[in-house]
């Protein structure tokens, strides 16, 4: 069966009894008409069915009223809270919202954001990207922001202070007796070195051992390969804590096959605060690191440099330590 034939601009202004260029002005908003002229052309848009093609719509003003978000993995529940919180900010002002899951493929980076990039008015893009790419994206003629710190200073930059998120939870763990920690990091991301920073202002004055572990990838399933290359060594420590909460999930799951009692032979803790990490056994301690609000924070900031208004300063993101069971026992 044929397709029927989608409207046109030509079509709005025959039907109105206008000239194209007055249909063209009114839909991108580039000038007012009298009542009776918007009118017709209301009914017959209406009419019609008739749809801007928004790639049209950029040509002629130069705008998309779209934000491109581009994140490393969007199975891990911190980035798709991002999600949500940015969408929700960017639909309530206007915009559509183009999310782009780059999959922890640092190859696959540039080609993705390559083809994101035209089709928007702005970009939010993790800060864990090679740095040529940064320097690629700092140098695009559009707005563009990033999810956390990456390898450059001039650009705007929206998350929780790591070095801060990390000495929250050192913090408390060292008031809890814990005498030999484990960091289960994840050498890739920029921030690492950050949270590392943040372990050690806290564990070394107080003379703490800090033993330094790396995964692979950023996952439960990584958590899970690396938990028995530290359970099983004898100098194994008494908390782990891992750079993300799917790490620790992972590494605590695995202890427990091992026969460990968590918290009793081995504590862990995490960083994020996804929804599940108050339902596995035990919950799991960490830092909510304000994912949604993260999301909500980035979309204003982006949406502001992209219609040229001063930059909202009443937005601030503090971590907050969220204590369960994972880490809690007495020691004597």
């Amino acid at each position: 069966m044929k397709r029927p034939k989608r409207p046109t601009i030509r079509d709005v202004a025959e039907k109105a009894g206008v000239s194209i260029a007055t249909v063209s002005k009114y839909v991108n908003g580039q000038q007012s008409f009298s009542p009776a002229v918007e009118e017709k052309l209301r009914e017959a848009i209406e009419d019609l069915g008739y749809s801007q093609n928004s790639l049209a719509r950029a040509m002629v003003t130069g705008r998309t009223t779209a934000i491109g978000l581009a994140v490393m993995d969007l199975a891990n529940p911190h980035y798709s809270n991002v999600v949500k919180g940015a969408n929700r900010v960017a639909l309530a002002n206007g915009y559509n919202l183009f999310v782009v899951d780059m999959e922890e493929s640092i190859a696959a980076v540039r080609p993705l954001l390559e083809a994101l990039a035209p089709r928007t008015d702005g970009l939010i893009v993790s800060a864990r990207i090679p740095k040529d790419v940064t320097d690629w994206l700092a140098e695009l003629d559009k707005p563009v922001a990033f999810l956390g710190q990456p390898e450059r200073d001039d650009v705007l930059t929206v998350g929780t202070d790591s070095v801060q998120v990390a000495a929250l939870l050192a913090q408390y763990l060292v008031r809890q007796g814990f005498k030999r920690f484990g960091y289960m990091g994840y050498s890739r991301a920029p921030s690492n070195a950050d949270r590392l920073q943040g372990l050690r202002q806290i564990l070394e004055p107080a003379g703490v051992e800090l033993l330094i572990f790396d995964v692979d990838e950023p996952t439960n399933e990584a958590g899970e390969r690396a938990a028995a290359r530290v359970l099983l060594r004898p100098d194994r420590p008494d908390v782990i804590i891992g750079w993300n909460d799917l790490v620790a999930i992972g590494m605590m799951n695995e202890a427990r096959s091992l026969g460990f009692k968590v918290p009793f032979d081995v504590a862990f803790a995490g960083i994020d605060n996804i929804p599940i990490s108050r339902y596995v056994t035990p919950p799991l301690t960490t830092v909510d690191v304000c994912s949604q609000t993260t999301g909500e924070v980035v979309m204003k900031k982006i949406i502001a440099m992209i219609e040229e208004k001063p930059q909202p300063t009443d937005l601030t993101l503090e971590p907050a330590l969220i204590i369960r069971e994972s880490t809690q026992r007495q020691f004597t």
